[in-house]
């Protein structure tokens, strides 16, 4: 009987599962179908507790040690969520999904340690199941505590000399080890030599890529986490962890393939040879006019204040700035003055996939004015003013017109064909993929120097008076 209603309680955990998943794909609901997800996590918690084996005295102590592990997180979870800023947000996701990973690793090292005391006669798929958990789980762990790292601003973009050709060495070397283990007797010096190469093998993949890559990276190593958990699944024949596993994993990869596709490359190119590594090529060298030509916040308010369409453009440097609610006020004030304001999302701004939506879903920005690239970019020409406030590379013209440029057959917002164009920056400097922006010397280019927050604010003051 208990049986039975531990697979109901899965069945039921995997289905909120699917519906949180649905939810998230839309702002207005993506927090109830966190929630939904989270319950349903909840239940299946609950339900192998309680129901999976009995609880007696001999156990209790084990149990004891299950709740105080689950107390613990709890609290540490809800502590990290509340107090992380949003500019922070995509660490935050690379760090609990090498949290991910290394449980999943944990879950087919503590296997494996059962394993050894059974006797199987022919293939053993137990075994390939443990030790490719182990194997993804611990690339998906060490390349996201680096991928942290790079975010966090403590690691720097390297590429150590024949990074590839170790990289394939080492491959091959776990593929070996693999093979070797299911067709002749696994021992743990083996199993644990394998533990180390996917380790090693992590911090190495990760290590050379940066720059506008690691949105790609993130949903990549946020695959395997889920591809690992999917193996724990089938070790535990746990309906929940394998569906909960397989769901993120395919979503992973199809957000992965999204994004590659966005930026006009493969995967093994991003791997190989990413642009925000140090394998790019060099541009090649700025002719023409090259002035620089700066604009007022006075002018700037009276230019969109009498404009009929204004299409903002958001990037890093909106999250850097936490300018995302002066922002909205700025977009609500033109609004009341008969301006149509929207936003062009391109889909790598930023450090992490949906960046940008999630900056501005938390300013209130109604989620019918976010706008991705294939939809705006028709629209830039009849924008009379497009304000670009952070973004750098995904508006940078080089990756349409110089084909020596590391960025070229990138997909770009193409606001240069707007009838002006003004740039909140700080300063002159290149953008995360390191190579200078053409659209800013553009004749009807303006540049708006200083903190986009404290620009912003001074705008809006300005436009009030307008």
């Amino acid at each position: 009987m208990s049986l039975n209603i531990l697979e109901i309680s899965y069945l039921i955990a995997s289905l909120t599962f699917i519906v949180g998943l649905k939810m998230l794909s839309h702002p207005d609901s993506a927090r109830k179908g966190n929630l939904i997800a989270a319950a349903g996590m909840l239940i299946a918690i609950i339900a192998t507790l309680t129901l999976f084996q009995d609880f007696d005295e001999d156990k209790m102590l084990n149990y004891a040690l299950i709740f105080g592990g689950l107390i613990i997180g709890t609290f540490i979870g809800t502590i990290m969520a509340k107090k992380v800023q949003m500019t922070a947000m995509p660490q935050m996701v690379s760090f609990f999904n090498g949290m991910g990973g290394a449980c999943a690793a944990l879950i087919a090292i503590i296997e494996y340690q059962h394993h050894q005391h059974t006797t199987v006669t022919g293939f053993d798929g137990e075994l390939l199941v443990m030790l490719l958990g182990l194997l993804i789980g611990s690339v998906s762990f060490s390349g996201s505590m680096i991928a942290y790292g790079k975010l966090e601003g403590k690691i720097k973009d390297k590429v150590l000399p024949m990074n590839q050709a170790i990289n394939m060495i080492l491959l091959g070397a776990i593929v070996v080890l693999i093979i070797y283990q299911l067709f002749a007797e696994s021992t743990p010096l083996e199993f644990y030599i394998l533990l180390g190469l996917a380790l090693v093998y992590g911090v190495l993949f990760v290590m050379p890529i940066g720059g506008a890559d690691m949105p790609v990276v993130i949903s990549l190593l946020n695959s395997f986490t889920g591809m690992a958990a999917a193996f724990g699944g089938f070790l535990y024949d746990n309906k929940a962890m394998l569906t909960g596993g397989i769901l993120v994993g395919s979503a992973g990869t199809i957000l992965t393939i999204l994004m590659c596709n966005a930026m006009n490359r493969s995967l093994t190119n991003v791997l190989l040879g990413a642009f925000g590594g140090a394998t790019g090529g060099q541009p090649k060298s700025q002719t023409g006019d090259q002035t620089v030509r700066e604009i007022s916040i006075s002018d700037t308010a009276v230019l969109l204040s009498y404009s009929q369409n204004v299409v903002i453009v958001p990037g890093y440097g909106l999250a850097v700035a936490q300018a995302q609610h002066t922002c909205h006020e700025l977009e609500k004030l033109l609004e009341e003055k008969g301006v149509e304001v929207n936003y062009a999302i391109h889909p790598v701004a930023g450090r992490m996939p949906g960046h940008m939506n999630v900056l501005l879903a938390e300013a209130d920005v109604p989620y019918e004015k976010l706008q991705e690239m294939e939809e705006i970019n028709p629209k830039l020409a009849n924008a009379d003013v497009v304000v670009v406030i952070g973004a750098n590379d995904v508006v940078n013209p080089a990756a349409k017109n110089d084909p020596s440029s590391p960025i070229y057959g990138m997909p770009i917002l193409e606001v240069d064909q707007a009838k002006n164009i003004i740039i909140l920056k700080r300063g002159m400097s290149a953008g995360y993929a390191g190579i200078e922006n053409e659209l800013f010397f553009y004749p009807k280019t303006r540049m708006l120097f200083g903190d986009a927050k404290d620009s912003l604010q001074k705008l809006t003051a300005e436009v009030k008076e307008v």
